[in-house]
């Protein structure tokens, strides 16, 4: 598990060596493991949805062979808050329907609100 995080706090561009840096761990990931890689996107200053949009013009740059699916989910929770969450699979998985599978009915079970 990793996460990134600005320290400064200060507004950072759009830095292509943090979108090249993310995309190596992410390539690097799948060289050395069959599984599905998870993420959320942070909630605790409400910029998900701008996460989740770059996060998606990162992935599209680097997934040009189309060798990878991205599936991301938006579940909003008791408290009206929106999150992000998505799943990276390649392809050639040969788990790839039982992880699709698994992700649909985690993201449905969440979906579902408690009746009070």
């Amino acid at each position: 598990m990793f996460n990134i995080t600005n320290v400064n706090k200060q507004r950072s561009p759009r830095d292509m060596k943090v979108r090249d840096t993310v995309i190596a761990i992410i390539d690097n990931f799948f060289e050395t493991n069959e599984f599905a890689l998870l993420y959320i996107c942070e909630t605790g200053d409400r910029k998900q949805a701008m996460r989740n949009r770059l996060f998606d013009s990162w992935f599209a740059y680097a997934n040009d062979k189309e060798q990878y699916v991205i599936m991301v989910a938006n579940i909003q929770d008791l408290e009206g808050v929106e999150n992000y969450a998505a799943m990276i699979l390649r392809k050639d998985n040969p788990h790839f329907v039982d992880y699709v599978s698994e992700f649909n009915n985690t993201v449905n079970m969440f979906m579902l609100k408690p009746e009070h």
